[in-house]
């Protein structure tokens, strides 16, 4: 299997989804604009996503996936399925206890996640109702995800990717056709959540059966199998959900300040999930379940070999990325949100935000990169240890910043404790005996920093004001920034290239 092949696929569908992420944000920002309605759904779609990227994407993938990769390279297909089935059972009754008590106790929800809705009755009130019809997404989207983590195990990479595709879909159907029916318009998005979930189940089931994955009901308490991945989760629960309490506290720390300011946390994370999407979760995807069989055959040059090639990747991609998302801010945010509600000011507020997280870029692919490596070797406890101290660093950080920078301190905080949980991570790999770097780092950061800045230079001189973007139409503005985006793209490989760094090197890299 070429690795880069291997990429191209599941970033580039991933790609896909993420065009259709911002054209279903636009949509959202045009449609209903920033305020009080939007904030209120924003919240309440943020609490199932936190749990799905806890449980389903986060602890249980990197306990399942391991695990799995394991009984497939050393037992039967029988074996395989028969640990699949008691995981997928145990699991579903998980999740219809959760989902029962996430609808039921949904106003408690909101009174933790957003306790600045409390002053505002209908604020609150509306919040609660958007999270009751929200929450049962966290069911399907954890079924989903174990799909997806069988799937990837199997090799078949590009359906998972694929798959957010639907809830897209779901977004801008609803968004377009079907607001009108609703006394609150913006209860369509609620329900655009739910069905989107649905969608996005039933479309990975045909996979699964054709690679004969499909779960049976078995429930079994004591199979050493389900035991170990339960172990793993543990500490894998604790690990994921230090980064995503961070953003909640980050949404509870924007529920006192001025309203709109949870929307521009929102389209400027947006922004910055796009590569952050497209490439690390692409390479975690790739990297968890081949790092896991490596270590598991004893593979430790394989291992290694895996690592410093994801690295230098993720660093020759992400660097020139941040760098551009940071620049482009403005030309960025007007073609894709400048729209019907969206106003110029927020524009500018939203610009804020987006620098402040484009910081942190680089580390949070490097995350994407660094803690798979030690998911793949059972070891759950480190990563936690680095993300509980992140926690408190971010946390710092955020009652230092807010009161200069508001909605923007807390983007930077976010950022700042990504690049501090990436150093960490790399540390204390190296510090053991699997990981070794391969010799050039030095020069090749040289050769990327250099080609970034030199790309900066151009972007800065060239990306025109805000007011020069906002005038511009619609189908200027799109043409313009994509003039700047490949404008940049090609004086940075050009650089790259009279500093004789060979991205051919890439293509290279296979692995059985």
């Amino acid at each position: 299997m070429n690795l880069l092949k291997t990429l191209a696929s599941v970033g580039g569908m991933t790609t896909i989804s993420r065009i259709l992420g911002f054209i279903r944000d636009s949509i959202i920002a045009r449609v209903f604009g920033v305020g009080v309605s939007t904030d209120a759904f924003f919240v309440a779609f943020k609490i199932p996503n936190l749990l799905r990227r806890i449980s389903a994407e986060g602890a249980f993938t990197q306990a399942f996936v391991p695990i799995l990769s394991e009984y497939k390279t050393k037992k039967t297909k029988i074996e395989v399925n028969v640990l699949i089935s008691k995981v997928a059972t145990l699991l579903g009754i998980f999740l219809v206890l959760i989902t029962f008590l996430g609808v039921f106790g949904a106003p408690w929800l909101i009174y933790i996640s957003a306790p600045g809705f409390i002053s505002e009755p209908e604020k609150f009130n509306l919040t609660v109702n958007l999270l009751q019809i929200t929450f049962p997404y966290i069911f399907f989207i954890s079924l989903v995800s174990m799909a997806g983590g069988i799937l990837n195990t199997y090799g078949k990479f590009a359906v998972p990717a694929f798959t957010p595709v639907w809830l897209n879909i779901s977004f801008i159907v609803a968004a377009l056709c079907f607001s009108d029916f609703f006394e609150q318009p913006i209860k369509v998005l609620a329900w655009a959540v739910f069905f989107g979930g649905v969608l996005q189940l039933f479309f990975q089931i045909p996979f699964l059966k054709k690679i004969g994955c499909i779960p049976q009901i078995n429930l079994d308490l004591k199979d050493k199998g389900v035991w170990r991945i339960l172990k793993l989760m543990g500490p894998a629960v604790i690990g994921v959900s230090i980064m995503q309490i961070s953003l909640l506290i980050n949404t509870i720390f924007a529920s006192f300040l001025s309203s709109g300011s949870v929307s521009w946390l929102y389209y400027a994370d947006r922004l910055m999930e796009f590569p952050a999407g497209v490439l690390g979760v692409a390479l975690s995807t790739i990297l968890l379940p081949n790092l896991s069989k490596s270590f598991s055959n004893r593979k430790t040059a394989d291992y290694s070999e895996l690592i410093n090639w994801g690295l230098r990747f993720g660093i020759l991609i992400a660097v020139p990325a941040a760098t551009a998302l940071a620049i482009l801010a403005i030309p960025l945010i007007s073609t894709l949100f400048y729209y019907g509600a969206f106003t110029k000011t927020d524009i500018v507020m939203t610009q804020y935000a987006l620098i402040a997280y484009s910081i942190g870029l680089v580390g949070l692919i490097l995350i994407k990169i660094l803690a798979p490596a030690f998911y793949a070797q059972q070891n759950v406890k480190t990563p936690v240890k680095i993300a509980l101290f992140t926690l408190f660093c971010t946390q710092f950080m955020n009652l230092i910043f807010i009161g200069y920078l508001k909605h923007a301190g807390l983007a930077l905080a976010i950022g700042l404790g990504a690049c501090i949980n990436a150093g960490l991570l790399f540390h204390h790999l190296k510090k053991g005996k699997v990981f070794k770097l391969n010799a050039g780092w030095f020069m090749f950061l040289i050769k990327i920093f250099f080609a970034a800045f030199i790309m900066a230079l151009g972007l800065f001189y060239f990306k025109g004001t805000i007011d020069l973007w906002i005038n511009y139409s619609a189908f200027s503005r799109f043409i313009h920034l994509i003039t700047l985006i490949l404008f940049g793209a090609m004086v940075y490989f050009i650089i790259l290239k009279i500093c004789k760094l060979n991205i051919a090197d890439f293509f290279k890299k296979t692995i059985q």
